[in-house]
């Protein structure tokens, strides 16, 4: 299903910043993976057992902040994220990943604070339509970004067209 919200992976220069080194300050460390499975950030879809990753410190509405001009301020979070050691061809299609598991949607405003967040409850791509259509249909939310229920870890933003 094509969607009309995309999901925005990392953006190319970020990851080649984060492959040297992350946004906590430490280097990169790369590793095989040996079973497959990890939500690379990189290209939004599932790792393949054997392929080089890391595992990288993140900080994404720093990120949107500074590119805006805005500051994030105490919503300046950072955590993990699997994304390929190496440059990959970023996401195969425009459709809606990381779906058939419960995520959080947490709305930002242009200024970089939080506006409330909502669980997607339907793991199906229109549940996650429908909650990215209800996030910009208040027309202070910016940004958007979609979280793992179970670990909180970013794993893709999605922002007002």
């Amino acid at each position: 299903m094509t969607t009309n919200y995309p999901a925005r992976p990392i953006a190319p220069r970020a990851l080649k910043e984060l492959r040297v080194t992350d946004d906590a300050g430490r280097p990169t460390l790369p590793f095989t993976d040996p079973e497959g499975d990890a939500p690379l950030r990189c290209c939004l879809r599932r790792s393949r057992p054997g392929e080089r990753l890391a595992l990288v410190s993140y900080a994404p509405l720093r990120r949107w902040a500074a590119a805006t001009g805005t500051d994030p301020g105490a919503y300046d979070e950072q955590g993990p994220v699997f994304v390929h050691a190496d440059p990959c061809p970023g996401p195969a299609d425009d459709g809606v990943p990381f779906t058939g598991a419960h995520r959080t949607v947490r709305r930002y405003s242009a200024e970089g604070r939080i506006l409330g967040g909502r669980l997607v409850e339907d793991t199906s791509a229109e549940g996650f339509e429908e909650a990215f259509r209800e996030a910009f249909d208040d027309p202070s939310v910016a940004i958007v970004h979609v979280r793992a229920v179970e670990y909180g870890c970013f794993l893709y933003e999605v922002r007002r067209s």
